[in-house]
């Protein structure tokens, strides 16, 4: 990505800021060549100024995006209906993921706090069923 405040930059040229200034001597005969200058200057930095928002804004979205994907740990592999399949598309096509392993994630991890209750329902059943067979297993060795 290209920073426009980079020196390094091709289409950057290293013009003092005196430069740009206008004393009351120098811009006394009106649209003088360095009011003309100046005026450009200042035309090219104001075109500059939306890039350097949206650069900025992609810069702290990769930066949100990497935190997150980071304590990724899990890779599954998943068949998706064509309609959900459409729907991760479109988050993508739309930037707010990159990719759609991030779009399923996010969708994944929503599904699971939406259903919270369930999952605490499954969680005593499980318990349940363990201790049904540690219930099973001692029958069977009290046998033995």
């Amino acid at each position: 990505m290209s920073n426009p405040y980079d020196p390094n930059r091709p289409d950057n040229f290293s013009e003092p800021v005196d430069d740009l200034m206008i004393t009351d001597d120098e811009g006394a005969e009106a649209g003088g060549p360095d009011r003309d200058r100046l005026s450009s200057s200042m035309r090219d930095t104001l075109h500059r100024i939306p890039e350097s928002l949206s650069s900025i804004g992609r810069d702290i979205s990769r930066t949100i995006e990497r935190a997150i994907s980071a304590k990724d740990d899990y890779v599954v592999a998943v068949k998706l209906s064509p309609e959900a399949q459409d729907k991760i598309d479109q988050l993508v096509a739309a930037g707010v993921f990159r990719s759609r392993a991030e779009a399923a994630a996010f969708l994944i991890d929503e599904g699971i706090n939406a259903q919270s209750e369930l999952f605490g329902r499954v969680g005593q059943k499980l318990s349940e069923i363990e201790r049904l067979r540690a219930e099973l297993r001692g029958m069977i060795s009290k046998t033995e």
